[in-house]
């Protein structure tokens, strides 16, 4: 007989405790405080070997979020998989911009492309309830997380299987939203940690990261309506060359925002034709 203590205690020794007791917490359906009350009791066989598994998923470098299947952004649970990028707190940054930019009531449109797990088009979706938001991603995988996630959470989004703006001809938008794949394609990171099992195509850009966003940029002007903002995340080191791109396609009131380490993570323009 294995008891809940026993098993926590034997997973302590090869991952995080914090994990180790997230991924049980997980299976047995109950929060911490439970587990607490009940740690000298038996741990039922199925639910043990099924801990055991995620375990040793775990120690292999499978992140958490696709043990668990979903990961929160902004205060909502979204799905996630192998075929979509892991939101990050990071991301939240563009919501709050966003919302400090546009009343909720604002009846805008928005186009948030790479979309992956929707976590951007349906934030801003159910933020902004009066919005018209489109989202775009060149993966089908992707769009179909992103559908299911729009359903669970009653979003009401548009959502296209597009290489960036290749399906949007003649489509104007208020505000275009994007946190498009920006590492090195020989970046170290690329074979360490959680990345190893992210989809490369959510990535990686190009041989210094930055092939989606000067495509991003060199395009976005053509689809903001007049005063329309465009607004991305970058490297944490892109910021001068998110600023030189932005200026060389025109945009005007150029913005930058930092995160809360204080790293400028957000750049954005106007469109100024």
């Amino acid at each position: 007989m294995t008891t809940i203590a026993a098993a926590l205690q034997q997973a302590r020794q090869v991952i995080e405790p914090g994990e180790a007791r997230l991924l049980l917490r997980h299976l047995l359906g109950c929060a911490s405080t439970w587990i607490e009350a009940h740690r000298d009791e038996a741990l039922d066989p199925d639910v043990e070997q099924a801990f055991k598994a995620w375990v040793a998923r775990r120690v292999a470098g499978e992140p958490i979020a696709y043990l668990l299947q979903s990961r929160e952004f902004y205060g909502r649970s979204f799905g996630v998989g192998p075929d979509v990028l892991i939101p990050r707190p990071e991301t939240e940054l563009i919501v709050d911009v966003v919302l400090q930019k546009f009343e909720r009531n604002a009846a805008i449109r928005i186009l948030d492309l790479g979309t992956g797990s929707g976590c951007l088009g349906i934030t801003l979706a159910l933020e902004l309830r009066n919005a018209s938001v489109t989202a775009v991603d060149v993966s089908p995988a992707a769009i179909a997380i992103a559908r299911r996630n729009a359903v669970q959470m009653q979003a009401t989004v548009q959502w296209l299987e597009s290489d960036w703006f290749s399906v949007l001809a003649g489509e104007q938008f208020d505000l275009i939203v994007s946190n498009p794949p920006y590492i090195a394609a020989d970046d170290a990171h690329l074979v360490r940690g959680d990345l190893r099992f992210e989809p490369p195509g959510a990535l990686a850009s190009g041989r210094d990261g930055l092939d989606a966003i000067r495509q991003i940029t060199g395009s976005a002007q053509g689809f903001l309506s007049a005063g329309g903002l465009l607004l991305f995340e970058h490297g944490f080191d892109q910021a001068d060359h998110a600023r030189t791109l932005l200026n060389s396609h025109g945009f005007s009131l150029i913005e930058q925002h930092r995160d809360l380490a204080g790293i400028v993570r957000l750049s954005g323009g106007t469109r100024s034709r």
